[in-house]
């Protein structure tokens, strides 16, 4: 019984929420391509995430994340997004249209431990926009637009990975 499973799965979520190493290993898993839209714009650009929005500005970051976003080819990938992406509207509905959207949702509580450098990790943001703040902003947005999602509470990351992989199978099955 061969499992139908969609050609492209789109990870959203916080910085800290795993969307990368999760990406790597559901890619391997399901026998696809992986790509990091975050990678994508640095190796475009010539620049970290963070010199950017130093050079310019937050909303800067997020135009060149759009561009990026709607010039992706999802077809036959995993693809981690940045933890901005649901910010720009044109980009989400071209992801959309292309693969299933998935939402790892990560408590604030376990975010706040991972992530050590939220000054510095180029994180496109308000200056003056704390961390729980920048939290409820988005994550109303992950909802709005995923597919599935994932509470993944403090869960392992092998444990969060066997659980995308066991709701993407269910709800391709139908």
């Amino acid at each position: 019984m061969a499992h139908h499973q969609p050609t492209s799965i789109i990870l959203i979520g916080m910085p800290g929420a795993g969307k990368s190493t999760i990406g790597i290993l559901l890619a391997k898993e399901l026998g696809l391509d992986f790509l990091d839209t975050d990678v994508v714009i640095q190796v475009r650009e010539g620049k970290t995430l963070q010199e950017i929005m130093d050079e310019s500005n937050y909303l800067r970051l997020r135009d060149i994340e759009e561009q990026v976003l709607l010039s992706t080819d999802c077809h036959g990938k995993v693809v981690a997004t940045g933890g901005s992406a649901v910010y720009s509207e044109e980009g989400m509905a071209h992801l959309k249209r292309q693969g299933l959207v998935v939402f790892l949702d990560v408590p604030l509580r376990q975010l706040t431990r991972r992530i050590h450098n939220y000054e510095s990790r180029g994180i496109a943001r308000h200056p003056n926009q704390s961390f729980p703040d920048l939290f409820e902003e988005r994550c109303r947005l992950y909802r709005q637009y995923a597919d599935i999602t994932i509470p993944c509470g403090a869960l392992p990351t092998q444990e969060v990975l066997e659980e995308v992989v066991r709701t993407i199978r269910s709800y391709t099955a139908h």
